[in-house]
């Protein structure tokens, strides 16, 4: 058996409900429940796999906390196991022994190298008989090596638990790192989370005072504290999202324009976008927090397109060949229903040159709110997923109200234009 598969051998908060609904594996088939690794600098990723079988079909399901990402196609053949995950440009492959799966799974891109995967059938583990350490809440981290300036900050860490199970995301600026999810055992806290992106091996014990000392990926170190204590432990205030990427000129209209997938050219001085407020977003089909943000942003497009909202999607690919992104892109399009526009802009080192008007642009996604007048109202860096519990939450709710309170403006008698800004 293998031992980092064992970590996350039990009803996990999560998923458990999904565990128990699961149908007992054919002996013949590798339809089921499967406990999985992937390999990622040598340091093993448990996840928790989902496989549904008909015939030569197969499905492969990660498991996103309680949603599940499924391959778009697959088929199981001769002991071969395929499966594609064009929103994600990934596939997985592995043979079947009649008792586990070895493989690879990895990025199409001509140079990715794949990740080594491996499965076995799941098999839970009795929950530990002694209480554990009680760690829900939230809290700030901060690297406590500093050797790489680029990871010398602080990050929120949200945690829920029961019993010996926890549940959790990290929240860096950049966006946060999907569920966490694992359990106390033998007085260490083992979380991972892997669901066809974002890898990550998070290992913390409990202080004698109470803070947290974190590892991840077996590498890099962080002193943890509860929220109300971090500056007491002189852990510096994680930074303000909002804050992260401004406008050069506030007081200028917000500009872009580029085209969909289907070649018709978009921008702001499309008269679609008189006198609306807007949701500009700028991300990617290769960005998860992107993925994680479209379901709220065709939430928003539902519950106030009517009243006068519009939403643009502004993407920078990690390729420039649109062969390799015209079919993700769509992907990305179809899984969510996204209603609103995409504009493809060029790739993630174009970005800033696309869009100069913005100052730090570095996160994604990066989203706007323009006011009828076509002015930014706000920009936030990065987006919360429900992996964050109340955090997640907190964020729409801000975006509703600011959205509704934007919408009672007077719609504004000057219509934007791309070539300048009049009063």
């Amino acid at each position: 058996m293998m031992a980092s598969c064992r970590l996350l051998r039990t009803g996990v908060i999560v998923c458990g409900c999904l565990l128990a609904a699961a149908s007992e594996p054919s002996a013949a088939g590798i339809g089921g429940i499967w406990d999985a690794i992937v390999v990622v600098n040598k340091v093993e990723i448990p996840f928790r796999f989902e496989i549904v079988q008909n015939g030569t079909r197969a499905e492969g399901f990660f498991f996103e906390g309680d949603r599940k990402v499924g391959s778009t196609s697959g088929t199981f053949d001769n002991g071969t196991l395929r499966l594609e995950y064009d929103h994600l440009n990934t596939t997985l492959e592995a043979t079947y022994d009649g008792d586990r799966l070895r493989g690879t799974y990895g990025n199409r891109r001509s140079r990715a190298k794949p990740m080594e995967f491996r499965a076995e059938r799941h098999s839970p583990i009795t929950p530990a008989a002694t209480p554990s350490p009680r760690v829900e809440g939230s809290w700030a981290m901060y690297r406590t090596a500093k050797d790489n300036s680029k990871l010398d900050v602080s990050w929120r860490l949200y945690l829920r638990q029961s019993a010996s199970e926890v549940s959790g995301a990290i929240l860096r600026t950049s966006g946060d790192s999907g569920t966490l999810v694992g359990r106390w055992r033998d007085g260490q806290l083992v979380m991972s989370h892997f669901a066809g992106e974002r890898p990550l091996l998070f290992e913390a014990r409990l202080n004698a005072d109470g803070t947290l000392a974190v590892t991840l990926d077996r590498q890099f170190t962080y002193l943890a504290a509860r929220t109300a204590e971090a500056k007491s432990k002189n852990i510096p205030e994680p930074p303000d999202l909002t804050r992260f990427t401004s406008m050069k000129d506030p007081s200028q209209r917000f500009h872009f324009a580029g085209p969909t997938l289907e070649g018709q050219t978009v921008s702001d001085s499309d008269v679609r976008f008189d006198g609306k407020v807007m949701v500009v977003t700028v991300g990617g089909s290769w960005c998860p927090n992107c993925h994680d943000e479209a379901p709220f942003l065709v939430e928003l497009y539902k519950e106030f397109h009517a009243r006068g909202l519009e939403i643009v999607g502004l993407f920078f690919e990690n390729d420039p060949d649109l062969s390799v992104v015209r079919p993700r892109v769509l992907s990305f399009i179809k899984r969510y229903t996204v209603p609103f526009p995409i504009l493809v802009l060029g790739t993630v080192d174009q970005a800033a040159a696309k869009l100069p008007q913005l100052e730090n642009l570095a996160v994604y996604p990066t989203t706007l709110i323009l006011g009828r007048d076509g002015r930014v109202r706000q920009v936030r860096a990065g987006f919360a997923s429900a992996a964050t519990g109340e955090e997640h939450l907190r964020l729409k709710r801000e975006k509703r109200e600011l959205i509704k309170r934007l919408l009672e403006e007077k719609p504004s008698r000057t219509r934007r234009t791309s070539g300048g800004d009049q009063p």
